[in-house]
């Protein structure tokens, strides 16, 4: 289904949901009833947002493209307790 605009001389904007292909040059206003011409705008098409795109292209890459790894990755080191004066009290393990 598919949202398209219209535009009554007296109310203003509104919407009509019809099936895609199946919308008229002209659509009754529901609120007053005068006939509404129909607005061009542009399509609603959502928009993946900047992580889950990257996630996507990630994946599909991987399908053929799989990364080798040579080596293994280094260890995390976990922050020592000079780097926070607050643990410089606690007692050493």
């Amino acid at each position: 289904m598919a949202t398209y605009q219209y535009r009554c001389p007296g109310c203003g904007p509104f919407d009509v949901t019809r099936p895609m292909g199946r919308a008229l040059p002209e659509e009754q206003c529901p609120t007053c009833g005068l006939q509404g011409r129909r607005v061009f705008t542009a399509p609603m098409l959502p928009r993946t947002s900047a992580p889950l795109a990257r996630a996507l292209q990630s994946q599909e890459a991987s399908s053929h493209e799989p990364r080798v790894v040579t080596e293994v990755p280094p260890a995390r080191r976990r922050p020592t307790s000079a780097a926070d004066p607050r643990q410089a009290q606690l007692p050493k393990p």
